[in-house]
């Protein structure tokens, strides 16, 4: 069975911190259902300005059905309480207040739901001083210290370039809602399960901060070189990729290394002979590793250094992640039929259960399963959908809706 073969959750998030949270219960086997607004949706859906689906919003949406509902509508409100009770968990990640605006904060939908688990996203949090200010993935990887950290020593701070802010976030929001769930089980009581993005990233910045009990204060930029030969070093045929990062960190990985290069020498070199001497002629030392790099294809230089135990990797470019042998081996990259887009090529899951197995499914269209879910849930007719299409208050399923 799926791990969380029962439960039930009511996705109103947008773009990708809280749309992240909820793909990872989908993932492991949760009924989602994502509640977006008649005819325009996940704001998500349109990023790309082709018109809806697109692969930003695919990405982060697998494998949960679509409900359009107008919650600005008392009508639509309504139906939303009213499903309510027939889940465990809601999730949003609007603006602070927006929630209380329609007449579904946390207070109202507890007093309906005494159960309910309720997840929520904010850049800065739900209280302090600046959780009014918005908030957005590159402006937490600010706040929470990640720029400062990234690029060259004698280079302005940098903003790194995979979505710690909101991937993080909705990661985080999951492990909180598991662990709500689980809580549940033995209280029967619902709670409130709140990430500020800043403090995720500043979460993900411990060990940078560790650093602090023998470097100076702050923390200072250090580029890829760390304590050399542990750096970047350029590889065949050159281009802007073209690069493997190679990291030594003992002195078992330091003779893999020369050996390997067939640079005996270097171990030999007084300058070379300890951790601070290379350090301190660092640059002499990447030139003697970088000729030997440079003769070689990225994934050249991997495998024969990673073979030798020494640790490295080239250096992935978006489209490599797409092509390697070692993700496709492992299924982690995967093709399916949208039923928009056509074939899709997407990144699987990345945690692997061994006795839960949950089969990859495309994102849905606006409202694919408005009908279905009120049906299931709440029993309505025909004749109640209908009208409700008519008003606008639900979206109806995309081939109705032509």
């Amino acid at each position: 069975m799926p791990a969380l073969d029962g439960m039930k959750v009511l996705d109103l998030t947008q773009y990708e911190a809280g749309t992240s949270c909820t793909q990872y219960l989908a993932w492991f086997g949760a009924s989602v259902v994502k509640v977006e607004r008649p005819g325009i949706g996940d704001p998500g859906r349109s990023t790309a300005g082709t018109g809806m689906d697109s692969l930003y919003f695919m990405s982060f949406n697998h494998n949960k059905r679509s409900l359009a509902l107008d919650l600005a509508t008392p009508e639509g409100r309504q139906i939303f309480l009213d499903l309510l009770p027939k889940f465990d968990v809601v999730v949003e990640n609007f603006t602070l207040g927006t929630m209380e605006k329609l007449g579904l904060g946390y207070e109202t939908l507890k007093e309906a739901h005494p159960g309910v688990i309720y997840g929520t996203i904010k850049g800065f949090g739900t209280h302090g001083p600046y959780s009014q200010f918005k908030c957005f993935d590159m402006v937490a990887q600010a706040a929470g210290g990640s720029f400062s950290v990234t690029g060259l020593p004698d280079g302005p701070p940098m903003r790194p370039g995979a979505t710690f802010g909101d991937t993080g976030s909705g990661m985080h929001l999951a492990m909180g809602i598991l662990a709500a769930y689980i809580q549940r089980q033995t209280t029967g009581k619902g709670q409130m399960v709140e990430i500020a993005m800043q403090e995720t990233i500043a979460n993900f910045m411990r060990e940078p901060m560790s650093q602090r009990q023998y470097r100076s204060w702050p923390i200072g930029r250090r580029g890829n070189r760390t304590v050399s030969p542990t750096d970047l070093y350029p590889c065949a045929p050159g281009g802007p990729n073209d690069f493997i990062f190679i990291m030594v960190v003992t002195s078992r990985m330091w003779d893999a290394l020369v050996t390997t290069i067939d640079r005996p020498d270097l171990a030999a070199d007084p300058r070379f002979d300890t951790v601070r001497d290379r350090h301190e002629y660092g640059d002499a030392l990447h030139a003697e590793i970088a000729a030997w790099t440079s003769e070689r294809t990225k994934f050249e230089a991997m495998e024969t250094l990673a073979g030798a135990g020494v640790p490295c990797s080239a250096v992935y470019d978006t489209a490599d992640i797409f092509t390697d042998k070692h993700l496709r081996a492992r299924n982690q990259i995967r093709t399916y039929q949208h039923p928009v887009a056509g074939e899709v090529t997407m990144q699987a899951p990345p945690i692997h259960l061994s006795d839960s197995d949950v089969e990859m499914v495309p994102a849905p269209l606006l409202g694919q399963h408005s009908f279905e879910v009120l049906v299931d849930e709440l029993g309505f007719d025909g004749a109640a959908l209908d009208a409700l299409a008519a008003k606008g208050i639900v979206g109806p399923p995309p081939a109705m809706a032509e």
